[in-house]
């Protein structure tokens, strides 16, 4: 068995296989044991053998014995059923055994010997890349039809429902297909809808579509075993097509988000269909009432999670909610209906409810929430977002909550009697939100930390009254954090920044963003070994010193915005790109010192998907074809402002990024032969193309005609008028979405006065 002459680019990432015995039996051929095998030694030296040893099992894993100088590498597999591990084995073993040689002349592929079972147990290890399940679908005939019998989760690109030919095509190659995810489709027609006939289907997720209640209907007729739909934003979502979901007995989840033509009677159909619903999100339905509400508490007995955010309600529903026994969540996110009289009449209360949101309702008061409070003892999450003041009274209606682990307070107005009333009596608290809260000082939320120490997460975002005095007092009382927030805190000093890296040893998402944080600072944050996110955009005062040292010590790093910090320059990424090569996005935008050096470093993060990096002046097409070539999993690419980014730097892109869906060409050098080459991404749904001066009506259209994918694209005004009017047609009617602009070219400002400026407005 022999790989096919493919293309390099077409057989891209094998690191997974490497770990797994997939690796070795791509390159191996089959030999009975009992064939002759000492003719054979000598022809064979340096070449590999293994001893596989078949049972009934689940996964694998290989070791290798040492190489010998006068026979082959030899390889033992066993599979056991009862250890997932694969263990060196012996010849003497009584289980049977099979030789895989080299020899490209041997015609039967190994496969042939496994269970069905045995090969899925491999390929599950390539879920993490789909570049590596790609590869092995086109190693060969066999190994096209495993992967497409194994395949269980399938999300095509915009163009596959360009035409319903495609997407029957598809489903028939995929036929064991349990979800089915439309979203990035934004024309899923009937005639579509009506190629999907699996019956192992489960889940399937068709938001911002132009299907009708015809075509609903038969997915569901043909679909019998769903049990979790997404119609989120279809335009023409009423109540007929209610009627056709409600015929889906056994559906449990179900999400509407934006079906703004929905009315009450729909919902009394699903509600009368759907007696076995868990999950039900109404959001933004804005044509549903009360008495559609109602319905769902008396009919569907078994919800579990039900999401009534901006609903125009009253009080009226909310009895009925009362029925629900199992309610564990709770969503009432912008209900400006829902007021103290509304919470008072649920003093009956729900003995299962554990999350209840009632952000952005500005009718509610302390009252309200103590009368609610005294009967929902099962409480572990509270959202009063933008909400009540937060003063004394509010915390003691907290009280009677505890077991209340996670309470989200952002962007209301607190007293320090409120915080330290929340430290007093909040005694299960594990997650406090206080993000744009006005009025926190260093004396209230003192009085939480040093009474909370088995805290994990703390936002407190744009609290900029705090100082060192509560930094000290979070570290040294919290050592437990996993999470701290604290953009913009912009009176804690610089030394502050030290004691995170000396307490909190065990945080893994830190956001110092527009903070005094030096290189200093960091050198103790790298302390922090654990870290996956960290910010720290507008941070003026950190070099490349810092970042040596963030590169040194996290190297679990997977997502570094260092959006606007003026002093990091190619050494600093590239410290990072040694030290975190698990990195999966980086914003390096206005950091005008950075280089193609930076980019050729980052190239050596393969995992990387997503590149910011607009207002670099200094990178041109040669770094973007780095990332381009070694980063195959990259998504989106931001590079406004890169003045020398050109056509040369499209083509890479456009032979290696297959997986692009994003791209801001906006102020570069890109003219119409570079976006020529981007129109053979099928999977390029969002263009932004702003003040580029080497394009044409002309060549603009021939591109967007051929990105069969695009979902959105945004220009310049002046484009509206000398595109062509079928050409916009065209893409409106695939479910292009424009956004036209009339921005005027700026000149980049220095980072230290766009701050000023900022701060000036603020």
């Amino acid at each position: 068995m022999y790989f096919p002459n493919y293309p390099r680019q077409l057989l891209p990432s094998f690191s997974v296989l490497k770990r797994t015995a997939l690796s070795f039996l791509l390159k191996m051929t089959f030999v009975p044991l009992d064939q002759s095998f000492t003719k054979e030694s000598e022809g064979n030296k340096g070449k590999s053998v293994i001893l596989l040893y078949l049972a009934s099992s689940h996964s694998c894993s290989t070791t290798f014995t040492p190489q010998l100088s006068t026979a082959p590498k030899t390889t033992s597999i066993q599979f056991n059923s009862t250890n997932n591990n694969i263990n060196n084995s012996n010849s003497n073993s009584q289980q049977q055994q099979f030789h895989f040689i080299s020899n490209r002349n041997m015609k039967r592929s190994p496969f042939d010997f496994l269970s069905e079972e045995i090969v899925f147990s491999i390929l599950d290890c390539l879920q993490t890349n789909p570049l590596d399940t790609k590869s092995f679908s086109l190693v060969s005939k066999s190994f096209y039809t495993i992967e497409s019998r194994h395949r269980r989760t399938l999300k095509p690109f915009p163009r596959t429902t360009t035409d319903h030919r495609h997407l029957k095509k598809l489903l028939t190659r995929y036929p064991s297909l349990t979800h089915l995810n439309l979203s990035n489709c934004p024309r899923v027609t009937d005639d579509c809808l009506s190629q999907i006939s699996i019956s192992g289907l489960k889940s399937i997720h068709v938001s911002s579509s132009m299907f009708t209640h015809v075509g609903l209907a038969n997915l569901v007729s043909k679909c019998g075993n769903l049990v979790d739909i997404d119609l989120s934003n279809v335009v023409h979502f009423n109540d007929n097509m209610a009627a056709a979901v409600a015929s889906c007995r056994g559906l449990q989840r179900l999400c509407l988000t934006r079906c703004k033509s929905l009315t009450d009677i729909g919902i009394g159909c699903i509600a009368v269909g759907c007696l076995n619903l868990r999950v039900l999100n109404l959001k933004w339905c804005l044509g549903v009432t009360d008495f559609g509400v109602a319905l769902i508490g008396v009919k569907c007995k078994q919800i579990r999670s039900l999401d009534l955010s901006h609903l125009l309600i009253t009080k009226k529903c909310l009895p009925s909610l009362l029925k629900l026994q199992y309610l564990e969540e709770l969503v009432l996110e912008g209900c400006c209906g829902i007021n103290d009289e509304s919470l008072v009449s649920l003093k009956q209360g729900w003995t299962s409810l554990k999350t209840l949101n009632l952000s952005y309702c500005e009718n509610v008061t302390h009252v309200g929430v103590s009368s609610l409070t005294s009967s929902a003892g099962c409480l572990q999450n509270l959202s009063l977002a933008y909400g009540p003041l937060v003063n004394l009274a509010v915390s003691e209606s907290l009280q009677k909550l505890s077991k209340l682990q996670s309470i989200r307070l952002d962007g209301c107005q607190v007293t320090c009697s409120g915080l330290k009333g929340i430290g007093n009596w909040c005694v299960s608290l594990k997650e406090l939100s206080l993000s744009k809260c006005t009025g926190v000082t260093d004396d209230g939320l003192s009085s939480i930390v040093t009474k909370h120490t088995d805290l994990k997460k703390l936002d407190i975002t744009c609290c900029r009254k705090i100082t060192r005095t509560s930094i000290a007092h979070i570290t040294k009382s919290c050592g437990s954090l996993v999470s701290l927030k604290m953009e913009s805190c912009t009176l804690v000093s610089s030394d502050a920044f030290v004691l995170i890296g000396q307490y909190c040893h065990f945080l893994q998402e830190l956001d110092l963003t527009d903070n005094d944080v030096d290189d200093e600072g960091l050198k103790s944050v790298s302390r922090c070994s654990e870290l996956t996110v960290l910010k720290l955009g507008i941070c003026l005062n950190i070099t490349d010193e810092g970042l040596i040292f963030i590169g040194n010590g996290c190297q679990k790093l997977i997502e570094l915005d260092l959006y606007r910090s003026i002093g990091v320059t190619d050494k600093g990424i590239s410290a990072v790109a040694r030290g975190c090569t698990t990195l999966e996005m980086i914003n390096i935008s206005y950091c005008e010192n950075i280089t193609d050096s930076a980019l050729i470093s980052l190239s050596n993060c393969c995992k990387l998907n997503t590149l910011e990096s607009r207002g670099c002046p200094l990178i041109t097409s040669s770094g973007i074809k780095s990332i381009a070539v070694r980063c195959k999993q990259l998504a989106k690419l931001d590079i406004k402002k890169c003045i020398n980014v050109n056509d040369t730097g499209m083509i890479p892109l456009a032979h290696f990024s297959q997986n692009l869906r994003q791209i801001n060409l906006s102020y570069s050098s890109v003219t119409d032969v570079g976006l020529l080459y981007l129109a053979s991404l099928g999977c390029l749904q969002s263009l932004t193309i702003l003040h580029v001066d080497g394009l044409t009506p002309s060549g603009l259209a021939v591109t967007l005609l051929g990105c069969g994918g695009l979902t959105k694209v945004k220009l310049q005004s002046l484009f509206r008028t000398s595109l062509p009017r079928l050409v916009l047609e065209n893409l409106e009617a695939r479910g292009c979405v424009f956004q036209w602009r009339d921005k005027v070219f700026q000149a980049e400002l220095d980072p230290k006065c766009w701050k000023l400026q900022t701060e000036d407005i603020e």
